[in-house]
């Protein structure tokens, strides 16, 4: 009867551990969504500073005055999607089964890398080359649509293993925690000056 009962703690012992280790990885960090955030920001001081320096260069404001009205329409298009994305990603990690709650994740990173794409191209062809102007760019950007999604993907998917280990009002605050000020877009107002 011993025996039994030895194997037993040994047994539960070996499943803590693993359960501590799991809960205690990178998995269920959402620096990613930080990481993300500020790159996106940053690119709206550097295009706006490429239209300055073509502005000056061809003296037209317009130019520039311009550009940040377009840049800005392209802006509050990823804010919206960013907003949206972080909130879907935690719908489906909470309403959903595992095997659904999969699929819903994929679904929302795969739209939210499109969004992210169609504004590295625009930001692209910004920074780029103008072509009416023939103005050649040497404006380089850190922003790489694919791999933002691969690295958000991966935190939630880690999230939703993590939020599947809790109960209740437990899981829910902690999937509300990506839909914090901390990880909003900052208005576009705000970041072109």
């Amino acid at each position: 009867m011993k025996r039994y009962n030895l194997l037993i703690v040994l047994l539960l012992l070996i499943f803590n551990v693993t359960t501590a280790q799991k809960k205690n990885s990178p998995a269920a960090d959402f620096g990613t969504l930080k990481e993300t955030k500020a790159k996106i920001e940053k690119t709206v001081p550097l295009v706006i500073g490429h239209l300055q320096t073509i502005a000056t260069k061809e003296g037209d404001n317009n130019i520039l005055i311009n550009g940040k009205t377009a840049l800005g329409k392209e802006y509050a298009k990823v804010e919206q999607e960013w907003r949206l994305y972080r909130g879907n990603m935690s719908s489906c990690i909470l309403n959903n089964s595992n095997k659904k709650s999969k699929k819903c994740l994929e679904y929302h990173n795969r739209m939210f890398r499109d969004t992210m794409i169609n504004y590295k191209n625009y930001i692209t062809y910004l920074t780029k080359k103008n072509g009416y102007l023939g103005v050649e760019g040497d404006t380089k950007i850190d922003f790489n649509p694919a791999e933002m999604a691969t690295k958000l993907s991966e935190a939630y998917f880690n999230a939703s293993d993590a939020a599947g280990r809790m109960k209740g009002m437990q899981k829910k605050d902690f999937m509300d925690q990506t839909n914090a000020e901390d990880y909003k877009l900052s208005p576009y107002a705000t970041i072109a000056q």
